[in-house]
């Protein structure tokens, strides 16, 4: 190869073209690298994208969770990947979990935690601050809506349970479920979270609402108040 070349998609050894893997044996037989050099179709003067795709990919333990987490400078580390490169591959990131979040759309019962859980991971795995959410729902505990109560800093966030209460009355809910997210990973509740949950309950129970939950969301794991007979 000449030096400071680029090889293109097409210039790339057969056994090393995803496009025509991908039309000969379909998107399931390829590997994230691969899919991803689809994306960026082309490496730089020493790597083929795979090969770029797979060296960018064990930097964040080959993780597509962990990569949707990056933004463009995050991209830029690496020779060949530019602004319009890493916009169109965290793009194709956003695309996936919005069509993860319209299948959780169609499953409208909610009948326990991990139903909570799935709901919201989407939502909050790529978080960096807290966010707190109530979940609405009717007597059936069929999914009425999911409301975001409030956006704090990176060491908590502050919710008013009067909120909760109003967007529950306005629409005529008669069971909720909050959520939280924990940005540091740490799933276990701390004394706020107890203090702030009982507030909850205990308001709730005035107006003939029931608290069946409240879940706090890591990325791949979450802990529930009512699971660990806390409510």
């Amino acid at each position: 190869m000449e030096s400071g070349h680029k090889l293109s998609i097409n210039q790339w050894a057969l056994e090393d073209r995803p496009r025509e893997k991908m039309m000969e044996k379909g998107a399931a037989a390829l590997s994230d690298a691969e899919l991803l050099a689809i994306l960026i179709g082309s490496g730089n003067t020493e790597e083929s994208a795979v090969e770029l795709m797979r060296r960018l990919l064990l930097s964040c333990d080959n993780n597509l969770n962990s990569l949707a987490k990056w933004e463009v400078c995050d991209y830029s580390r690496f020779k060949g990947i530019g602004p319009a490169k890493s916009i169109t591959v965290m793009a194709a990131l956003e695309l996936g979990k919005r069509r993860k979040l319209q299948e959780i759309k169609e499953r409208l019962r909610i009948t326990c935690s991990k139903d909570i859980y799935d709901v919201f991971q989407p939502i909050m795995c790529d978080l960096e601050q807290e966010e707190f959410w109530v979940l609405l729902l009717n007597q059936a505990t069929k999914l009425i809506d999911k409301i975001r109560i409030s956006t704090g800093g990176i060491d908590g966030t502050y919710t008013d349970v009067r909120t909760i209460l109003r967007e529950a009355l306005l629409q005529r809910a008669t069971q909720i479920a909050v959520v939280h997210n924990h940005p540091s990973g740490n799933i276990h509740p701390s004394q706020p979270d107890k203090i702030l949950t009982e507030h909850i309950r205990k308001a709730a129970d005035t107006m003939n609402i029931r608290l069946i939950d409240h879940v706090i969301v890591c990325e791949s794991q979450f802990y529930s108040f009512a699971d660990e007979g806390l409510l």
